[in-house]
């Protein structure tokens, strides 16, 4: 017995050096903050100020403060989690899941709710690449004869049957890079262009709905869309888990500075986009600013080539873990042997799913507005409060006790507001539908 268990554990880190969250430990701390830029700030900024619109200035300016302060602080609470126990790290959600909520409820309570957000949010990513490619063209090519979004999509999707077989989180670090940079990019093209458009001469700042209930439920979804800005919690163990950690150097420290960098670079792209594009535009905005800018042309081709090359970065960081899931089951529970025609395989596969689901449902975002507050809310904002109240147990009523009980009131309440404001532009806009279009 004494024998075998050595050839367990080797097997075991041998299982580990192929699987792509622990296969490479040296990641630096810029790494993390480029990797959290990317994963988090998606092409919803552009959305902002629409969602701005919804709430109006004193609301809209106070859920964006809150939102980007809570999901900071749970932000740190799952990177001082990440080695919590000594000599064990939490390479995975679920794996930080399981150790506060039990083994098979753990897994239970994480998996389908970061699975609904990384494939989900994937799918979104597959259809905002086609249009934006399909905007690009149109820009650039006024005269052309128009193509179909789901030719853009599969153009935009070729990328990935190539990028996907990057083999872990540190190869893709170059990608990542090039979509951090071009999300500050884009974000500062939207507000610059509205700065130099001016504010608008009958520019209003009352809600968008003429109704009293239709403003209500447009408040609900606009907090939605404000907090699915903040999404990028669902990869950050798995981001944390690249880097190298000793007992004197543990990787929280260069784990945290890249956190507070990224969330600086987080602040200077989303605050400037929701507050100087709803100041310009008041309630006119559209649910993406770059179409109500229109002008100049060769500057909004430009940023959708931005928007293109970012999302490229995102699809890769969030379709990270899922095949790392995927591997995980196909090795340790059907025990497959690691090899490449095994990976070659799964990851082709779930490209090709994401693109023909992208192409079949191109409306899938405004679906994602309302699975997504199900998954969102809680893996960004609450869940790890949960977590931290169960695994460190503070004490009644202490200042840190009060602090997780108030984001996870929020946070429920989010979770719960979220969706039914979703639900109801589903039913608005459901026969505006096309699949296939």
């Amino acid at each position: 017995m004494a024998g075998e268990q050595p050839k367990g554990f080797e097997q075991e880190k041998s299982v580990d050096d192929w699987l792509p969250i622990t296969s490479s430990r040296n990641a630096k701390w810029w790494y993390a903050a480029f990797h959290n830029v990317t994963a988090m700030v998606g092409a919803g900024v552009l959305s902002l100020p629409y969602a701005m619109a919804e709430l109006g200035w004193g609301p809209g300016v106070t859920v964006l403060i809150l939102s980007w302060v809570i999901t900071l602080y749970t932000l740190w609470q799952m990177v001082e989690m990440h080695e919590m126990v000594p000599g064990k790290r939490f390479d995975r959600y679920h794996e930080l899941g399981q150790h506060a909520f039990g083994e098979k409820l753990g897994l239970w309570i994480v998996v389908p709710q970061q699975l609904i957000v990384e494939v989900g949010v994937n799918i979104v990513y597959m259809i905002t690449g086609g249009k934006s490619l399909k905007k690009f063209h149109q820009t650039v090519c006024s005269d052309c004869a128009p193509i179909k979004t789901s030719y853009f999509i599969m153009i935009f999707a070729s990328v990935h049957f190539v990028l996907s077989h990057l083999p872990n989180f540190n190869s893709i670090s170059g990608v990542s890079l090039a979509a951090a940079v071009m999300s500050l990019s884009y974000s500062t093209v939207a507000w610059v262009a509205s700065v130099h458009k001016g504010k608008q001469p009958d520019v209003k700042y009352t809600y968008k709905a003429s109704t009293e209930t239709g403003a209500v439920f447009n408040f609900f979804s606009a907090l939605g869309d404000v907090a699915f800005a903040y999404a990028g919690h669902n990869v950050v163990l798995e981001i944390q888990a690249t880097i190298p950690s000793t007992p004197e150097n543990p990787s929280k420290k260069p784990m945290w500075r890249g956190v507070v960098v990224a969330y600086i670079i987080v602040a200077l792209c989303y605050f400037p986009v929701a507050l100087i594009g709803y100041y310009i535009f008041g309630n006119a905005v559209d649910d993406n600013i770059l179409i109500t800018l229109e002008r100049p042309a060769w500057l909004i081709a430009a940023a959708n080539m931005f928007v293109v090359v970012h999302v490229i970065g995102s699809y890769q960081i969030y379709a990270m873990p899922v095949f790392d899931m995927i591997e995980t089951v196909l090795i340790k529970k059907l025990k497959f042997t690691p090899s490449f025609k095994l990976r070659f395989i799964t990851r082709t596969t779930y490209v090709a799913f994401t693109m023909v689901t992208a192409i079949c449902i191109p409306f899938f975002g405004s679906l994602l507005g309302f699975f997504g507050g199900f998954a969102l809310a809680p893996t960004t904002y609450f869940l790890p409060c949960i977590m931290w109240l169960s695994l460190y147990k503070p004490k009644r009523f202490s200042l840190s006790w009060c602090t997780n009980w108030i984001c996870i009131i929020l946070g429920v309440l989010l979770m719960i507001l979220g969706p039914i404001g979703g639900l109801r532009q589903i039913v608005l806009s459901s026969k505006n539908y096309q699949f296939f279009s």
